[in-house]
């Protein structure tokens, strides 16, 4: 479905922040990134999505292939007709906008029924949204934003869903009713999702393979059962030792550096 190969990314032809990136999104799996701020995982979605443009960034090196064909010379316009969606980090609305207008845009470059899509969203994903489809977008709490975010991506009907940070801010039972959203989107409506997260052990609950970034190379990959029960990802992120103690971030043992594709 999705390839990167030795994927190199440069800002203003200067500042190097992906540096010789492989990762791989089969058809039918979610596919998660885990990394902490700065790794360089919100930078690879805008790669794909062809969002490096707009901030003066471009893949130097390497290409990304979706279904075959090459896609990290095109428009964010084709890409996003070629079935990629977006989810972008922070939650980003049209704030003026009522909730229903927030998600028929997300179908502006799609050719689906809206009201077919509209229905989908209000009645099988987000029931708690119909009720608000004539609020003002801004007015909503942050677990309705991200509702609204997931909502507008389904409406795209896309192929590929990437996901940046969907729990970021939220209480552990939006994050945990979240997860399970996504589980179910790529259940039941065959989307394939590349998923960028802090929260390894909610990414790690629903993707089936996962890769780890440290300052813009993947450093460790392996499947989902694998990366939870790894030593080295109990110590990054929950900060404990194999003994159960707590450990601080700067006693964190280096991963390996993994070998580029050739």
């Amino acid at each position: 479905m999705l390839k990167l190969v030795n994927v190199e990314v440069q800002f203003h032809s200067i500042v190097l922040v992906v540096r010789g990136v492989s990762l791989e999104v089969p058809s039918g799996k979610i596919i998660c990134v885990l990394g902490a701020n700065g790794a360089g995982k919100t930078t690879i979605l805008k790669a794909i999505s062809g969002l490096l443009h707009y901030e003066d960034g471009n893949v130097s090196e390497g290409f990304i292939e979706f279904e075959g064909k090459r896609i990290d010379r095109l428009s964010t316009e084709e890409i996003t007709r070629m079935g990629i969606f977006q989810v972008i980090e922070g939650r980003r609305i049209f704030g003026h906008l009522t909730v229903e207008d927030n998600l028929k845009s997300g179908a502006i470059a799609s050719k689906v029924n809206k009201k077919e899509r509209l229905d989908l969203v209000y009645s099988h994903y987000f029931p708690g949204l119909k009720e608000l489809r004539g609020r003002k977008a801004g007015y909503l709490s942050g677990g309705e934003q991200q509702q609204l975010v997931i909502g507008r991506a389904l409406m795209a009907s896309p192929k590929l869903m990437l996901m940046d940070e969907p729990s970021i801010g939220l209480a552990p039972l939006l994050v945990k009713k979240t997860f399970e959203i996504i589980k179910k989107i790529h259940e039941e409506e065959k989307i394939d999702i590349l998923l960028v997260e802090q929260n390894a052990y909610a990414a790690l609950q629903v993707a089936s393979y996962g890769y780890v970034l440290e300052n813009g190379r993947v450093v460790l990959d392996g499947l989902a059962e694998s990366l939870r029960t790894n030593d080295d990802i109990k110590e990054f992120y929950l900060g404990l030792s194999a003994l159960g103690l707590r450990k601080s971030y700067r006693d964190v043992k280096h991963y390996k550096r993994r070998k580029r594709w050739l």
